[in-house]
């Protein structure tokens, strides 16, 4: 099944965002070839180069504003439960501008699936520093380096107590695609913040390449909330070392609808 739609691809050369796309196309092939139906999805972009990916795939979607992506999706589960949002957003659309929408999100475990196109750097607008940018990364508007330290995502989430969070890396597929077919199994919030070197203005393949490594090698006990911050405290964004992705913590409880309804009727 071929989920590409006509419209030419801009991203640039290199550019992380196309192994997202192909990591999440095929999640969905799978997703679709164990019984869910194609018109079932929604893709819910923000604004940034991620945002292009609704005009790339051949899906239900919608365009929102900037930062404002989460609550798009989290409406359109409440009004139709048979329909599965999955956002697309930027580390900038969603730590920044959208950190307020992401933070109640996952506080009401709405049942939703976040995909975090984490580039470390406002690519769209040439450069600039995001919430997860390095400690004195010099970007277009900060050429001596940011001032602010940056923020860690993955010990937020699970700070909230999200039900499934996780960390991916655009150039491993093959993880990434299992990750993103769990998120939407998942029943509530699911939060996947994703590396996403950008090769224009922070190109950091090599950084992760030789960094990352996966969770599941360790069996890591994912139910465990105290072994889920301390893997999310041992990497923080700045300091030189090992990154882990994978499923950190994951556990279960009733959804925002289901809420919802119980303290309507």
């Amino acid at each position: 099944m071929d989920l590409n739609t006509k419209t030419q691809k801009t991203w640039c050369p290199g550019c992380g965002n196309f192994l997202i796309e192909k990591a999440l196309t095929e999640a969905l092939k799978e997703l679709m070839r164990d019984g869910f139906r194609l018109e079932n999805f929604v893709i819910v972009s923000g604004i940034g180069c991620h945002g292009k990916i609704v005009d790339y795939l051949n899906l239900n979607s919608f365009y929102s504003l900037h930062g404002r992506a989460i609550p798009v999706a989290e409406g359109i589960k409440i009004a139709n439960p048979d329909l599965f949002p999955i956002v697309c957003v930027g580390d900038g659309d969603a730590y920044s501008e959208g950190l307020e929408h992401l933070i109640f999100t996952a506080k009401r475990n709405a049942d939703i699936t976040v995909l975090v196109h984490d580039n470390r750097v406002f690519s769209l607008t040439t450069g600039q520093f995001t919430p997860t940018s390095p400690y004195h990364f010099p970007g277009r508007s900060t050429p001596k380096g940011s001032p602010e330290k940056p923020l860690n995502p993955i010990e937020l989430m699970i700070s909230l107590r999200a039900s499934f969070v996780a960390r991916g890396y655009a150039a491993r597929g093959d993880h990434l695609k299992s990750l993103i077919k769990k998120a939407v199994l998942h029943k509530g919030f699911s939060f996947i913040d994703v590396l996403q070197p950008c090769v224009a203005y922070f190109n950091s393949y090599e950084i992760y390449n030789q960094a990352v490594y996966e969770l599941e090698k360790e069996k890591h006990d994912f139910h465990n909330l105290e072994k889920a911050f301390k893997k999310a405290q041992e990497w923080d964004y700045n300091k030189e070392g090992k990154i882990p992705i994978g499923v950190f913590y994951q556990r279960a409880d009733v959804t925002f609808r289901e809420e919802l309804l119980r303290t309507s009727s």
